[in-house]
């Protein structure tokens, strides 16, 4: 008797898992009522190396966005902000082997792939950032942007940080003359330490965190960077004059992977681009915003002395830069400049 009931037991478990086997293994998807399998969502992961609080941190945040919606919930971006996924120096490689599937790195990192890059740097070639975001969209600026296919980058969009302007410790920068004898901190680039040496100033490339207290001790006079920049960092606090100079331009190059984006559906890639269109044109409004909106704090804060070049002081920039035009043109391009100049 006792045999028996251990036999129909095992027989009333037996049929259990057979039915537990049977509903839950439906296949790789989810299951709707009509039998059919839901896609598997596509992750995708976007490294950059700023804040959330910036341009580039609110458009990566909008272009995530953008893309679930208009995927209905199939596409997935993982935004990593603030060197949380890839470091300023590990992104690239990380894009190239696929480890990532977007960045947004300054365009100043990129002249090492190409040198045309370097026509951001070029100095007083922009009066406004209207005249960049036209040279941008020009068919020029997407050759440019499209110009590393070659070694497995594809652009997808030019993303404003806003333009440079001066600032230092020691006296008002007017003319090109005022520069003689001071020391600026630069990005790294041969292209922005031609630029101090043609005013007779010394360059010292350096890390962003680390200016602020290379301007607090002295080891630099002064940096040039963007109005929200020179806010955020408080380097009002260690300098005592700025110069509005729009001189140059802080920008990045939103990149991926050119294997990745071939793996895509047509219905992907134009998700991506769409959402990618519209993530651009919030983040050059918003970068636009926010840099006239530190300009009033810097200005009501009464912290720094502030000057604006007129028409002849811009002249005469112009004219002290022509050596970095004739060094570096050649190599960016002559007709490429003259299409930036003309936007």
């Amino acid at each position: 008797m006792k045999r028996r009931s251990w036999i129909a037991l095992l027989g009333v478990l037996l049929i259990g898992i057979f039915a537990f086997t049977i509903v839950g293994c439906g296949g790789g998807g989810e299951s709707t009522e009509g039998g059919s399998e839901q896609p598997e969502k596509l992750v995708m992961k976007f490294s950059h190396v700023v804040a959330e609080k910036t341009p580039k941190g609110q458009a990566a945040l909008k272009f995530a966005k953008l893309v679930a919606e208009k995927s209905g919930g199939t596409m997935e971006v993982q935004v990593y902000p603030s060197s949380s996924l890839y470091t300023d120096h590990e992104e690239l490689e990380a894009l190239i082997s696929n480890n990532c599937q977007f960045i947004a790195p300054s365009v100043t990192k990129l002249v090492k792939l190409n040198p045309s890059f370097q026509i951001v740097d070029m100095p007083f070639l922009f009066k406004d950032s209207q005249q960049a975001y036209n040279f941008f969209d020009s068919e020029e600026g997407q050759a440019l942007l499209h110009s590393l296919e070659d070694k497995g980058i594809l652009g997808l969009a030019w993303w404003p940080n806003g333009t440079k302007n001066f600032t230092n410790s020691v006296r008002p920068l007017k003319r090109p003359e005022d520069f003689k004898n001071l020391k600026f901190r630069t990005q790294s680039g041969a292209l922005l330490t031609a630029q101090f040496e043609a005013l007779d100033a010394g360059a010292q490339p350096m890390a962003f965190s680390e200016v602020y207290q290379a301007l607090q001790n002295g080891t630099v006079d002064g940096q040039e960077n963007t109005f929200n920049n020179i806010w955020t960092q408080k380097y009002p606090e260690v300098q005592k004059y700025m110069t509005v100079s729009h001189h140059g331009r802080l920008d990045y190059a939103v990149l991926t992977n050119t294997t990745f984006w071939n793996s895509l559906t047509d219905e992907q890639k134009q998700i991506i681009t769409e959402a990618m269109e519209e993530a651009t044109a919030y983040a050059r409004e918003l970068a636009d915003k926010l840099n006239q909106d530190a300009f009033e704090k810097i200005k009501e804060s009464g912290k720094l002395e502030i000057y604006t070049l007129t028409d002849e002081d811009r002249q005469a920039f112009i004219e002290a830069m022509q050596p970095v035009y004739d060094e570096f043109g050649p190599k960016i391009g002559e007709d490429l400049i003259e299409a930036a100049r003309n936007s």
